[in-house]
């Protein structure tokens, strides 16, 4: 696939264009699109993911930011029998508001390196009604969201990922594969929403993320100093963990163990 040069990648949307024909394939393979699917794209770009997808779905929505791309965007997929484009920043867009009598829908996207992780928990902390996502991001930030526990990459963004969803990574994209090239390597993963979750609503899952957020906040010291404003060393080993443990040491159920102990204070 070529990419139009008459579009200058901008850095403050964190643009690299997909343009390697295999590699489009075997993500839209990996995607697996249905006739039936509500399929919502965050970022399309020059529509190399979103030309795969598309004809192959029932409803397709896209976000764009670049407003010089819409107008592209409209035109090409003029055609399609069902598909909108929001033009908004998706750091900002209500992904509760795509929910349709209840229907999940799922996600897809290259996510912009520069703003995938709190991208990633505003989608997660949305309340939206998906039934997967499979994203593109770089390496490095696939393998901190499927780290487990007692790997040095495992962090706040594993156990709030792992707890919301389940987390695959799924093949490597080396930095040929786009224009302009990255400096490091990107991954797909794919995430899947649990169908229960061991919190009951949005404020104690709230809980949850500022007490894991302070936990890891120095990863060098133990939980008993770390989460002294949470919880007492007798708080803790309460929950089965020693207070002698550094955060990377404890597990999702861990730390709900924990928010739960905090919630019930």
């Amino acid at each position: 696939m070529l990419v139009d040069k008459s579009h200058a990648p901008r850095k403050r949307f964190g643009q690299n264009f997909l343009h390697d024909a295999n590699i489009i394939a075997k993500i839209g393979k990996s995607i697996n699109p249905k006739d039936t699917d509500h399929m919502v794209e965050i970022g399309p770009g020059q529509a190399a993911l979103t030309a795969e997808v598309a004809d192959h779905v029932g409803k397709m929505e896209v976000i764009e930011i670049d407003r010089d791309l819409v107008p592209r965007l409209l035109e090409r997929f003029s055609n399609h029998h069902d598909f909108t484009l929001h033009e908004c920043d998706a750091l900002k867009f209500d992904f509760a508001s795509l929910n349709i009598e209840g229907q999940p829908y799922r996600l897809i996207g290259n996510l912009p390196y520069n703003i995938s992780s709190p991208l990633i928990f505003h989608i997660l902390e949305s309340g939206a009604n998906i039934s997967d996502m499979t994203f593109m991001l770089q390496k490095e930030v696939v393998d901190r969201m499927c780290a487990p526990p007692g790997s040095k990459t495992y962090g706040r963004l594993s156990v709030m990922v792992q707890y919301y969803c389940s987390a695959h990574r799924l093949f490597i994209v080396p930095p040929g594969a786009f224009y302009p090239p990255p400096k490091v390597d990107s991954a797909i993963v794919r995430l899947e929403p649990h169908a229960e979750r061991a919190l009951s609503n949005n404020e104690e899952e709230k809980a949850m993320s500022e007490l894991v957020a302070a936990a890891f906040s120095q990863r060098r010291k133990t939980i008993r100093n770390t989460l002294k404003k949470w919880l007492s060393a007798d708080e803790i080993e309460a929950c089965g963990i020693e207070p002698s443990e550094r955060a990377e040491a404890i597990s999702v159920a861990g730390f709900i163990r924990l928010t739960q102990a905090y919630l019930a204070k």
